[in-house]
């Protein structure tokens, strides 16, 4: 478990995450930092689901700044793919066994009752307030259907954010399809890392993805820098009186600190 939130039902906690594949194994200008694109691709960590909880994919993005002051764009797409692993969807239900029991002593030792009469003692709220819990904090490996999350990532040195963002719905479509796309999964990977040049400054560049083309476009030496992040879900996430302060904050050369979640 990652993190001290054994109090959150198991369904509600958070697990520690790994990366189970990379490739190229290398780059000799651009090293793959193993612990930092795990972070930043999970940041709160591996979590499950059931049928009933909403899954649906989530993209996000992150810098790796270094040193030198070089940048290093990921581009994330997280999903929740089913578990198969018997071993795993028992291990679950045991933390759910264990973690009502603590639960219901809780309740109890609320209601200053002994377990030799915990049916009388409890009063009609703190029963109707139990089951609720267990009814909400439950799995059952019978009936329910066990998710965990996965994601697959990008790591570009230029952040084309539409793009990747393209090419990795139309692979999550490929994964995830039960029609399997024409040419084997390797040969799209193969061809966006080995294949596919950075578009020249000032230029657009046109590539196939895995289901339909994708443009990516290079602004010129005398342009502003390549921006791909939709504006609006900056007002959206700030809110407009938010962003006029933060833009003036810009112009006056303050020190700016955003935090969040």
């Amino acid at each position: 478990v990652a993190g001290e939130n054994f109090d959150q039902s198991p369904l509600r906690r958070t697990f520690k995450s790994k990366v189970l594949a990379h490739y190229p194994q290398n780059i000799e200008w651009n090293p793959f930092d193993q612990d930092a694109v795990n972070m930043l691709c999970m940041p709160k960590g591996l979590s499950f689901r059931t049928q009933a909880d909403n899954r649906d994919p989530q993209l996000h993005s992150f810098i790796i700044t270094r040193e030198d002051g070089s940048r290093t764009y990921g581009f994330v797409l997280t999903f929740y793919e089913e578990v198969t692993s018997k071993q795993i969807c028992t291990a679950m239900q045991t933390l759910y066994q264990m973690h009502n029991a603590e639960q219901c002593s809780s309740v109890c030792a609320s209601s200053s009752c002994s377990m030799d009469s915990l049916a009388s003692s409890i009063d009609e709220g703190d029963a109707t307030s139990l089951a609720k819990l267990q009814r909400y904090n439950s799995y059952d490996i019978s009936r329910d259907t066990l998710y965990v999350s996965k994601c697959i990532c990008l790591i570009t040195p230029l952040p084309f954010m539409q793009a990747c963002k393209k090419f990795l719905i139309q692979l999550y479509k490929a994964v995830t399809s039960q029609q399997p796309p024409p040419l084997p999964l390797e040969s799209y990977i193969h061809n966006i890392l080995y294949e596919v040049p950075l578009p020249p400054p000032g230029r657009s560049l046109k590539f196939y993805g895995v289901y339909e083309p994708i443009i990516c476009q290079r602004p010129g030496p005398n342009e502003l820098p390549l921006s791909d992040y939709p504006l609006r879900e900056v007002f959206e996430l700030l809110g407009l009186e938010n962003l006029v302060q933060v833009f003036t904050c810009v112009l006056l050369e303050m020190q700016i600190l955003l935090y969040s979640q």
